[in-house]
């Protein structure tokens, strides 16, 4: 995050305000913390394409975290702030980091994970105090107190850096995403960011608010963007419908960026807590991350106007594409037309598959990529020939190029030799107002293989109870073919999606897998 010529124009502009708090940070303070951390992180040792990690909830020091980077010539890896210290221990020595920062909320688990990370040298903790002296190798301090100590002036051999950002892991290892770094001045925009930056119509008077994780690589772009355009961003340490909507009011916010759930808890708020604030500063509305079901999306644009944008593109930069409000609602569904890299739906011998087929999702490559140390899995995902990349997905294109997503690869049921796409009957649940969130996946059934199964979370005050399987079930016979139907639904209190959107359904899924027995009894659990 490198504000340019900004820091001149406007030292006094706000860079970003925390949303709890109110408190606010300049363009120059901004700029000179992050270099006070880029000072530190030279003395520590950290050269040219050296990595550190960043551990934590979203609070007023994530974004110099990662702007010392981006600055010194590093990789920096935002690590989703919920993992346990084993999963944190695995990136932190996967990534390589030799320097871990985190905060007084995490620090518990960040010092257990420390503990089996020898090449970290050194832990910094946001808001620390009766800190021990060292865990492991590692030297333990506070944040503040330490990076002070530093000059605010650029180091003298600034180069940009980036984050490397991890897969989500949500059916394996997470694996490191790492970009080639050049040598390049940190004032020049990167290719895809430039792009971007056109398509979401950012400009330096813009007020963008930013309800999601910052650990999460769209946030992490999104935000990047609007400090280098000199905006002010507005971070909400976690997002709550009503105070999503209220922060548009307050702060005049132009530029926004969700994900579907978001939209969900939106929209089944009763109707004189959606209506009661000004949202008429609002020009663009970003959306990706998770398949936004058809009719709370035009609900959303019913609502809020046709400033809706959606895109597809995964964390390892294969393609792109995106849709306005205007496309989409001539191809519902969609999640846009190409706008980088060469798409191909292929079958599983690799063959072109005709119009309207569902195959796996293939690029040519928009931007070069590998995973971290770990060639089996680049390989994997890399086309015989070398030429394609893929993350599994599943998709196929209509007669006027429009891509639409199926589901993952991984996901998919097999049931009696029909293969079953689960995004569908999730689509369809999220949308009766007694469903919260839900989870589709296949569970074994002796006979079939496998069979559908759903996982419901609820609306506060509904009753989990044999009368709402059987009004759901009814439901979804309504609307969906008798093999899309599941054989049963259960209720979890709070599924595990991740802040970011993306439901974590192998947990959900082993539960299932791990009994190795049919299931067709419908249960509370």
């Amino acid at each position: 995050m490198y504000a340019g010529d900004y820091l001149t124009k406007h030292p006094d502009r706000a860079a970003f305000v925390m949303a709890s708090t109110g408190e606010t940070v300049s363009y120059a303070e901004f700029e000179g913390r992050a270099n006070q951390l880029a000072h530190l992180l030279r003395s520590e040792g950290l050269e040219f394409r050296d990595h550190y990690s960043v551990y934590m909830e979203n609070n007023s020091r994530y974004l110099e975290s990662c702007a010392a980077g981006d600055r010194a010539g590093l990789y920096y890896t935002c690590v989703n702030s919920y993992l346990t210290a084993e999963e944190l221990a695995y990136i932190i020595q996967n990534s390589e980091s030799k320097v871990l920062i985190t905060s007084k909320s995490r620090m518990e688990v960040a010092l257990e994970a420390v503990k089996e990370c020898p090449n970290v040298v050194l832990t910094l903790v946001v808001d620390g105090e009766d800190l021990p002296d060292t865990v492991g190798m590692s030297r333990v301090q506070d944040f503040v107190s330490t990076v002070s100590a530093f000059p605010s002036e650029p180091i003298a051999d600034e180069m940009a850096g980036t984050a490397m950002l991890y897969s989500s892991g949500t059916t394996g290892r997470p694996k490191g995403i790492i970009r080639p770094l050049t040598g390049d001045s940190p004032d020049q925009m990167a290719p895809l960011f430039a792009f971007l930056n056109g398509l979401w119509k950012y400009s330096e008077d813009m007020v963008y608010l930013s309800p999601a994780p910052l650990y999460h690589s769209a946030p992490q772009a999104a935000v990047n963007l609007a400090i280098r355009n000199g905006a002010t961003v507005v971070i909400m340490e976690r997002f709550d419908p009503v105070r999503y909507l209220q922060l548009i009011e307050e702060y005049s916010v132009t530029h926004s960026q969700l994900v579907p759930t978001m939209f969900s808890r939106m929209l089944k708020l009763p109707e004189e807590e959606r209506t009661r604030f000004d949202l008429s500063s609002l020009e663009v509305a970003v959306h990706a991350a998770a398949p936004c079901p058809v009719p709370v999306k035009e609900e959303m644009i019913e609502w809020w106007g046709p400033i809706i944008d959606e895109y597809y593109g995964a964390t390892e930069g294969l393609g792109f594409t995106a849709c306005n409000s205007e496309e989409w609602l001539a191809h519902k569904g969609s999640v846009g037309k190409v706008l980088l890299g060469d798409l191909h739906i292929l079958d599983d011998e690799m063959n072109p598959l005709p119009m309207g087929v569902p195959g796996t999702i293939w690029f040519k490559t928009a931007t070069e990529f590998e995973y971290h140390n770990d060639s089996e899995k680049t390989a994997e995902s890399t086309s015989p020939d070398g030429t394609m990349t893929t993350v599994g997905d599943v998709g196929y294109v209509d007669e006027d190029n429009f891509l639409y997503l199926t589901d993952r690869k991984t996901f998919m049921i097999i049931s009696g030799g029909v293969n079953i796409y689960p995004q569908e009957t999730e689509n369809l649940l999220i949308t009766h107002p007694k469903v919260a969130d839900a989870a589709v996946f296949g569970v074994p059934n002796q006979d079939l293989g496998e069979e559908v199964k759903a996982v419901v979370q609820l609306m506060p005050g509904t009753e989990p109870n044999e009368e709402t399987v059987a009004e759901l079930m009814a439901f979804c016979a309504e609307h969906l073919s008798r093999q899309k139907v599941p054989r049963s639904i259960d209720f979890d209190p709070e599924l595990p999606r991740l802040p970011t959107g993306k439901l974590y359904k192998r947990v959900l899924r082993d539960r299932y897998w791990g009994e190795a027995r049919s299931q067709t009894a419908s249960r509370i659990v």
